[in-house]
């Protein structure tokens, strides 16, 4: 599943006072990402950061969706987690719980202003459902 990325606009807090969406723009679709959990975050106790393989903060995972990784993830589900794109406002990642690498849709087309593309399942909560059919991998 795809998941937004969002806060790519705030200030790293880190001693080099890194910029997420600096960081973001450097990440490659099929990058390797990390999630960590932030049980002690003052914000929200589900929050769920998002970290490149170079170890900075790109954002957190909607709050929404939050809760429902942050218990996979403290279950114990496998899982993998990619870079999939960047857009104006969002980073976008990809995850596949169970096991196996996710694989990423193909680029969607990209109009002027709009920084994602409407789908029949868009929900404007940050989660891009797969449409159905085995060739979307998980």
């Amino acid at each position: 599943m795809s998941l937004a990325v969002v806060g790519i606009d705030f200030p790293n807090t880190d001693r080099r006072k890194t910029d997420r969406r600096f960081e973001m723009l450097l990440c490659a679709p099929g990058d390797p990402v990390m999630l960590v959990l932030e049980p002690k975050n003052p914000h929200d106790e589900h929050a769920v950061a998002v970290y490149s393989s170079r170890g900075i903060q790109l954002g957190y995972l909607k709050s929404e969706r939050a809760v429902f990784v942050g218990a996979k993830i403290r279950a114990g589900e496998p899982y993998e987690v990619v870079f999939q794109e960047a857009a104006p406002q969002i980073g976008v990642i990809r995850i596949r719980f169970g096991g196996g690498a996710p694989t990423l849709p193909p680029p969607r087309e990209r109009q002027k202003g709009v920084d994602i593309i409407e789908t029949p399942h868009h929900d404007h909560s940050g989660f891009y459902p797969d449409p159905d059919g085995p060739e979307w991998g998980a």
